[in-house]
């Protein structure tokens, strides 16, 4: 007679946060059955809701006896777990920090049913019939320097309700020995590293995430970026995130053979090795980019879409840079312009000329926004928090474009100066004397917006922006 346990993969959720469970078609004959225990396309296409977690080995555990118990274990790696033969009792407890630590979910599984199981989440299992065969992928390889988190099987405040009583069971003696929910260190989440710590965006990044143990910011001194040892470094399957604030920007010193290397090692060669790291270890990799990457001669706003035609050499290490990551299978890139933060920039030279009595030049002939480093960090943090879909988004000030013209003028009459002292010059005559290098600069550097607005960020209008700044 032919077996049919389901017909259909379907999915439910449950009062653990990411913890899945997936009754799965089961077909079969007199021979025997069949079913797709793990199908990566299937399993991950829209409405299934199954991350596509890469496994990377295949365990089973094969047990003799009615009343077999293991557990509760939680691994910083995810798990699939499902039956080839027998019948289990899974029990699971999310033993993550978080509002739902402590939560519990029981159920039976057999060979028509899987369980997704989150990195964090205690798994545990008693077996319901004889030679029971409990088999899950991970996507990690066991290492003692892992952090791993257990719970004692009887803990009162979980309140498993086994099958058959745990004082009947055979029960390892580790396993007797696990603590109580009380006294568990909740595993912390997957670590966050920030490079380019010190600079403007890098303090950015500290001010919107702040310090915690699952964060690493660190500088050029902390961990060499192009280095050929970079893989070793860290323990890379602890990350969840990488955001890189590193990188070359001395636009017209790029220009020079000496800035030309730094430029391609820092913008490139580095997020090469970054981009590996991720891709093998299911890190998401946030990047950021330039207007530089196009040579602005399009009318109107440039969209993520929008082919690349960078002028010169840093706006090349960027597109470099932009399309390798772009091969990250997690990723986000966020383009911007006129990068303002806490260090040196155009609004703090503007403000400093005004004080001084100096009556300043400015090009007149580049139209963008400003982009605050505040801004890039509440975006980040936006993307990450929402889980936005993956690619490129545009970040900078809302509000009119304007010239760096106009922002000098309106960096004098905020600082309580005659804006009039302010001079506007063509880019041409503005570098016709200049002494070093010069890079080629993008006349249209405004970039569209409607791609990271959908995406839930909330980007301040650059005068109100602005202003802030200077008050501050």
């Amino acid at each position: 007679m032919a077996t049919e346990f389901g017909k259909n993969l379907t999915v439910t959720t449950t009062p653990i946060p990411g913890l899945i469970v997936l009754d799965l078609p089961v077909h079969g004959d007199s021979r025997g059955w069949f079913k797709e225990n793990w199908q990566r396309q299937k399993m991950t296409a829209t409405g299934i809701d199954l991350p596509d977690f890469g496994p990377v080995q295949n365990n089973i555990s094969f047990n003799d006896a009615v009343g077999t118990t293991r557990g509760i274990h939680a691994e910083p790696w995810d798990k699939y777990v499902s039956v080839a033969t027998g019948r289990i009792f899974g029990a699971w407890v999310d033993l993550r920090e978080g509002d739902t630590f402590g939560a519990v979910y029981t159920t039976e599984i057999d060979a028509s049913k899987a369980i997704f199981v989150p990195r964090g989440v205690g798994n545990s299992y008693q077996t319901l019939e004889p030679d029971t065969a409990y088999t899950y992928l991970v996507n990690d390889h066991w290492s003692p320097a892992a952090t791993y988190t257990f719970l004692n099987l009887a803990d009162e405040t979980a309140a498993i309700d086994w099958p058959i009583p745990l004082d009947t069971v055979e029960i390892s003696e580790k396993d007797k020995n696990h603590p109580r929910l009380a006294d568990v260190t909740p595993m912390a989440p997957r670590k966050i590293l920030v490079t380019g710590a010190n600079g403007q965006l890098g303090r950015a990044l500290r001010e919107e995430f702040g310090d915690h143990p699952w964060i690493d910011y660190t500088t050029r001194d902390d961990l060499d970026l192009t280095s050929p040892d970079l893989p070793a470094a860290r323990r890379w399957r602890d990350y969840g995130t990488i955001i890189n604030a590193a990188a070359y920007t001395k636009v017209d010193t790029a220009e020079t053979p000496d800035g030309r290397t730094d430029a391609w090692a820092a913008n490139v060669t580095a997020v090469a090795a970054l981009a590996r790291i991720a891709t093998e270890n299911g890190i998401t990799l946030v990047h950021v980019s330039s207007d530089y990457v196009f040579d602005g001669t399009k009318d109107g706003a440039y969209t993520p879409r929008d082919a690349l035609a960078p002028l010169g050499v840093y706006g090349q290490t960027k597109a470099a840079g932009d399309a390798i990551v772009s091969a990250v299978p997690h990723h986000y890139i966020l383009r911007t312009s006129w990068v303002i933060g806490d260090g040196n920039n155009f609004v703090r030279t503007m403000a400093s000329l005004a004080e001084r009595g100096i009556d300043p030049q400015v090009v007149d002939d580049q139209t963008g926004r400003l982009t605050f480093t505040t801004d890039i960090a509440t975006t980040i943090r936006t993307l990450l928090d929402t889980h936005a879909p993956h690619g490129t988004y545009n970040v900078t000030s809302d509000g009119e474009p304007q010239t760096w013209y106009d922002i000098a003028r309106d960096v004098y009459r905020l600082t309580g100066h005659d804006p009039d002292r302010v001079t506007g010059v063509s880019t041409d005559d503005y570098f016709a004397n200049a002494t070093g290098p010069v890079a080629p600069r993008p006349r249209n550097s405004v970039l569209d917006l409607t791609d990271v607005r959908e995406a839930g960020a909330t980007l301040r209008d650059g005068a109100d922006a602005l202003a802030e700044y200077l008050r501050a």
